[in-house]
């Protein structure tokens, strides 16, 4: 029987490429290959490898920016500390949704959470020359590993898989109690996994920050998008789960880029609790000026990194968090179709022979949303990844986001109505060849 795209031609465009391991072969690889073998074979990938959103900007950003250019405002520069409005639009959406009270000078427009981690990780490992390492509660987003590396800090990783629940604790000590851990860094839901930490989880988290003395930098890239609970109701039980409930040392990133779809203008927000906005560390004081902690984040990190963000975007987040904290806009109504997608495309997978690596938080199943991870028996992720791109299916391996388990991330932001039934057939074809 024969896979639906030749593999010489596959395999010609990995050796091609210089892609010696694909379990290691990057995004950006992985769609390349895809792309270059679609155009070659004339057969449609049904591509599942890059965390795009694909549905339109939420309509009423657009037209606040639009109304915010028409008003020329294009033509003068953004204070670095961001538009009142939106400062004041962000506090308010914290407490809507998250249902936690953090002051609107505490929350600063970053051109994208990108930007927000990258200018994140340089205060926090400035903060005292004695915490030099960021520690990550893997999988996650491999960009802000990169970051690190550009700017010359450590970091330490561990899989969350093996340490749910009340095995957290000890396995976050075990770092922390080096003394040598500035910032803790995760994201819920979570990319890649979809794995959403529980209330116990983030008050372990929270505690043991607040008992080392740590940062934790909460990526929120993702709000509120755990399909299981409505959290779409503003001002009102149940809440976007937080850590920023359990300690004073946390920075949330919120992002326009997945809740409102808004990821062609680069804009998002780092929320700092109050009591860390004000904090004075004597090693950044030294650096900078006797300046706080807050201060130091925009008026020197964000300032270095780009004198502000997008003037016109920050209109647009502004009233969507106005008109989502108002109850005129739903934004949670726009995206769960991502939910569906991942519902439907699990049924398909499992139906042949596959398995979810990451298939649960505590006693409940993982939720379905904008990823989940696959893994097929007897393959490691490499093999599984190069595999499917015989078949027309592209998706990274989870090696790449600091998983140790083998399987794929699977993005379901691209999929096409009409995709479930070629995938079905093809993962149809996929398990009687690896069944005969």
């Amino acid at each position: 029987m024969d896979t639906p795209i030749r593999k010489e031609i596959v395999d010609g465009l990995i050796a091609r490429l210089g892609i010696q391991d694909f379990a290691k072969a990057t995004i950006r690889e992985v769609k390349q290959v895809a792309a270059q073998a679609e155009q070659a074979s004339g057969v449609e990938y049904i591509k599942m490898e890059m965390g795009i959103p694909g549905l339109p900007a939420a309509r009423v950003g657009v037209e606040a920016q639009i109304r915010a250019l028409q008003g020329g405002i294009a033509s003068r520069y953004p204070d670095i500390q961001g538009y009142p409005e939106l400062k004041r639009q962000a506090s308010r959406f914290v407490k809507a949704f998250v249902g936690v009270d953090v002051a609107a000078e505490g929350c600063v427009p970053v051109t994208g959470s990108m930007q927000g981690t990258y200018a994140s990780f340089l205060t926090c490992s400035q903060a005292d020359r004695k915490k030099d390492t960021v520690l990550f509660i893997d999988p996650g987003f491999p960009v802000q590993k990169m970051q690190l590396q550009v700017q010359g800090v450590r970091y330490e990783t561990f899989d969350v898989y093996d340490f749910r629940g009340a095995r957290l604790r000890g396995k976050l000590e075990e770092y922390l109690r080096t003394g040598r851990i500035c910032a803790i860094v995760y994201s819920n839901p979570n990319n890649p996994s979809w794995v959403c930490l529980t209330e116990d989880e983030l008050q372990t988290i929270g505690e043991l920050a607040t008992q080392y003395d740590a940062v934790v930098m909460e990526d929120l890239a993702y709000f509120a998008m755990d399909f299981r609970q409505d959290l779409s109701r503003p001002f009102e039980p149940p809440y976007q789960p937080s850590v920023a409930r359990y300690t004073d040392n946390y920075m949330l990133l919120i992002s326009g880029s997945k809740a409102f779809s808004y990821a062609g203008e680069r804009i998002g927000v780092v929320c700092i609790g109050d009591k860390l906005f004000h904090r004075h560390y004597p090693d950044l004081s030294a650096r900078y000026e006797g300046l706080p902690f807050g201060l130091v984040f925009s008026t020197r990190m964000l300032y270095a990194l780009s004198s502000g963000t997008s003037h016109s975007a920050q209109y647009a987040l502004a009233e969507m968090f106005r008109a989502a904290c108002d109850g005129e806009y739903c934004f949670r109504d726009e995206v769960k179709v991502y939910g569906e997608r991942a519902r439907r495309l699990k049924d398909i997978f499992r139906r042949h022979g596959f398995y979810i690596v990451y298939d649960r938080d505590g006693d409940q199943p993982v939720a379905d949303g904008f990823y989940f991870t696959i893994g097929y028996p007897g393959m490691t992720s490499g093999e599984l990844a190069h595999e499917l791109m015989y078949y027309g299916v592209s998706a990274i391996s989870l090696i790449t986001t600091g998983s140790q388990q083998e399987g794929l991330r699977v993005c379901t932001s691209f999929i096409e109505d009409h995709q479930y039934a070629q995938l079905e057939e093809r993962m149809k074809t996929f398990s009687l060849i690896h069944n005969s």
